[in-house]
């Protein structure tokens, strides 16, 4: 069964450097299921890709972070890429929004690098997630517990470790997603 999220709002923080399909491959299926989506970014314009040292596509902004606020948005998605995650976490307007997004309860999907956002929003401390192996020092570093697997939901959380992982890491995430919509769990 395919969970609906009809106009359940979605942010999606990224920029440049994001695994491409950690982005777009997510971003379909919440759309699928009906999920408004909106890519905020550090900047204005396109956004490009990279695989390793190449470049690939790019992709429309619709917002900057800076004009986002966390109490508009359901949901964050947070696609992986190292370039993407490492610039972004640096960030203290992401940082914020972030730790919003997490003091309102609202639910997170992390794939490969980006949980390197959730430890400088200093919110690890406590949780189960997995991640890309070579963060998983990080992770542990900063009080989380790291676990080797394609999909793990804890609590608000939802977070994969690569783009192998990304069907696994689609379903979990409108799984999570939709207990969160009004017709969804008592815990929104």
């Amino acid at each position: 069964m395919i969970a609906e999220l009809p106009n359940f709002r979605v942010a999606v923080l990224v920029t440049d450097g994001f695994e491409e399909p950690e982005l777009i491959e997510p971003v379909r299926a919440l759309k699928e299921a009906g999920a408004r989506v909106e890519i905020l970014s550090t900047k204005s314009g396109q956004i490009q890709e990279f695989r390793h040292h190449d470049k690939g596509i790019s992709v429309s902004v619709d917002r900057l972070i800076d004009e986002a606020q966390a109490s508009e948005y359901d949901a964050v998605l947070l696609p992986g890429g190292a370039l993407n995650a490492d610039t972004l976490r640096m960030g203290t307007k992401v940082q914020s929004f972030l730790q919003k997004m997490q003091e309102n309860g609202k639910p997170f999907a992390a794939i490969c690098h980006a949980p390197w956002e959730l430890i400088s929003a200093n919110l690890v401390k406590g949780r189960t997630l997995t991640s890309y192996y070579t963060i998983q020092d990080d992770i542990r570093n900063a009080g989380g517990n790291w676990l080797d697997r394609e999909v793990v939901v804890d609590k608000n959380w939802v977070t994969s470790r690569q783009p192998d992982d990304i069907p696994a890491f689609n379903q979990e995430m409108l799984n999570l997603f939709a207990q969160f919509t009004p017709a969804g769990s008592s815990s929104r």
